[in-house]
């Protein structure tokens, strides 16, 4: 009964060390966007989860939720600048159960017609593990046009 005990101690140390690190990277991630809302003279709105999001265009249609299939024009970039992704300008369509979570969250925000951005925080994107030319905790920015909504 005896071995519990350490196994225990180090599951709560590393458990409570991830939680440090993901905090750690939640506030650098926010200090990235918050520069970059700054520095590009934006109106953001922050969600309990980190994201930001700018309308800059309300659009007249309805709001998707997060189950929608929604048709969608974008650009994603890293906070550089950097190009990793582009649909063409008549859009994709795609569940947004099926998307980073950061979408997924997000695009509820515009309404049919609408148009703005999305600045995600690495773990609303590809978190700690990254993907095909996007680093790990990287900051994600998409310029959006909310097409339609099905």
């Amino acid at each position: 009964m005896k071995f519990w005990i350490p196994l225990l101690a180090i599951l709560l140390i590393t458990g409570s060390c991830a939680k440090k690190k993901a905090a750690a990277q939640a506030k650098k991630d926010d200090d990235i966007i918050v520069k970059y809302i700054a520095d590009h003279n934006l109106t953001a709105t922050k969600t309990s989860d980190g994201l930001y999001y700018v309308i800059t265009t309300a659009g007249t249609g309805v709001n998707p939720t997060a189950t929608s299939q929604v048709k969608v024009a974008y650009k994603g970039y890293m906070i550089d600048g950097t190009v990793f992704d582009q649909s063409a300008t008549t859009g994709i369509i795609f569940g947004l159960q099926d998307v980073i979570k950061g979408w997924t969250e997000g695009i509820p925000y515009f309404k049919e017609g609408g148009v703005g951005k999305l600045l995600i925080p690495s773990a609303l994107a590809y978190g700690t593990q990254g993907t095909q030319g996007i680093p790990a905790n990287s900051v994600l920015i998409f310029d959006i046009t909310l097409i339609h909504v099905y």
